[in-house]
């Protein structure tokens, strides 16, 4: 059975069983062929694998020009990842892809960031919320006691949202003071916490959480019904605390990722550790953040730029 349908079947088993991807990276691959799948159908081409050439793709390419750079280059690379597995395979005598040249201008945005005086009001309200609570036993400590924790995991790892939402007791080393993040790829990276009031809070979260943590099956971040926390969840609680503090522009976790990323740049941290920290596979993601905000950069030039040690007006 050569039909486009049962190869998709064949790399979705490939992806999940044997590269060991993601669930979420599954669901998008599902998503992108479904679509293309879907385009043969309402084109009435042939849903022969052997039959895809450079043809489809093109009309595939032109069909979902309308959308954004970023999605049709991913679109276009979870295709092209198929038919390289099915080339590899022997599946296929031609790979359409071969001799296509398809280049996708995305526009480049520089990361939205936070100042770290944003940051720090942030971390102060959680705090305080929490400090507020007196009787332990209540639900509004245990919320504001987890959403304080939240918001401390996010700005000390720089973790994607799934990767702190994924976080299991076994992860988690406050003795040592250590954080075993999955990443892309159940990659594994370690990330030191070395701040003391830090390692402070997870110690007294996990004390007071620890049951809920052994029902949920070992999930650090708990929610009200006792099960893992969601990255939804954990979006809320970022959007609903950077509005308390009154912060207008849109704050994300991502944003905390973004700004320790920067911040450490701007802190002389070398990008390769950064790199590291952020667990990107490629230096050339970071690359990023060697943009510096407009205050520091007024900062540097002020003190650094070498034209204040020359001087053209005579006394």
């Amino acid at each position: 059975m050569n039909t486009i349908q049962n190869k998709i079947k064949e790399f979705l088993n490939h992806c999940k069983y044997e590269k060991n991807l993601s669930s979420k990276t599954i669901k998008a691959y599902t998503i992108d062929l479904m679509q293309f799948t879907k385009f043969l159908i309402e084109k009435k081409y042939s849903l022969e694998i052997l039959n895809i050439s450079k043809v489809e793709i093109r009309g595939f390419l032109e069909s979902i020009s309308v959308m954004k750079p970023k999605s049709i280059k991913r679109k276009i690379a979870t295709i092209k990842a198929m038919f390289n597995f099915l080339e590899y395979e022997d599946s296929i005598l031609i790979n359409p892809f071969r001799k296509m040249r398809i280049k996708i201008q995305e526009e480049k945005k520089l990361p939205r960031v936070m100042e770290l005086k944003e940051v720090n009001s942030m971390m102060k309200f959680v705090y305080r919320e929490n400090g507020l609570c007196k009787d332990f036993d209540s639900y509004s400590y245990s919320e504001t006691l987890r959403n304080t924790v939240v918001i401390e995991l996010l700005f000390a790892t720089g973790a994607r949202v799934s990767e702190i939402a994924n976080l299991r007791l076994e992860n988690i080393n406050v003795s040592i003071g250590a954080i075993t993040i999955k990443g892309k790829g159940n990659k594994e990276r370690i990330i030191e916490v070395c701040n003391k009031e830090t390692l402070q809070l997870l110690k007294r979260y996990q004390g007071h959480f620890i049951d809920k943590i052994t029902d949920s099956g070992g999930f650090f971040l708990i929610n009200r019904f006792g099960n893992k926390l969601s990255d939804q969840s954990i979006r809320g609680i970022v959007k609903n605390v950077s509005k308390s503090v009154g912060i207008t522009k849109l704050i994300t976790p991502h944003v905390f990722r973004h700004s320790l990323a920067t911040l450490l740049l701007e802190n002389d941290v070398d990008i390769k550790y950064i790199q590291s920290i952020l667990g990107h596979s490629s230096i050339m993601t970071t690359q990023i953040y060697t943009h510096v905000n407009r205050k520091k950069q007024r900062q540097i030039l002020t003190l650094k730029h070498p034209r204040k040690n020359l001087i053209m007006i005579a006394d």
